[in-house]
């Protein structure tokens, strides 16, 4: 794996750790993953730094108890930017209700400066 291709994949995988991380950890993983003025912008959110980022995973882990966000397929990337596909996933019968992809952009030291998400499959209703 070449080291672009690995930069892209650890930034992913930050990403995911605040995705899924509990409660407690999950400002420490935002902070990990974007830069502090960092942005999040998909359908339904559009909001900057940490605390707010944090805000928007912590409502959308309550929305989908006992669901994580899990990479499907591989991280794509070029420049300061990747992209790539994920879905939430149940952990009881690992049905995915939802599912999209992702475009980030990171900045010098690997950190997300931004993100565009993109819903693909959502439930009626949300």
């Amino acid at each position: 794996m070449s080291a672009p291709t690995r930069r892209y994949e650890d930034a992913v995988a930050r990403y995911f750790e605040a995705w899924n991380a509990a409660p407690d950890a999950m400002a420490r993983a935002v902070a990990a993953a974007w830069t502090e003025d960092g942005g999040y912008t998909d359908p339904l959110a559009d909001v900057r730094g940490h605390e707010q980022i944090a805000a928007v995973v912590a409502a959308a882990r309550e929305q989908f108890p006992g669901f994580s966000f899990r990479l499907t397929g591989a991280v794509d990337g070029h420049h300061d930017t990747a992209r790539f596909s994920w879905e939430l996933v149940s952990e009881a019968d690992g049905s995915a209700p939802v599912a999209g992809f992702d475009v980030i952009a990171l900045d010098g030291e690997d950190r997300i400066r931004s993100v565009f998400g993109f819903l693909d499959r959502v439930p009626a209703g949300t």
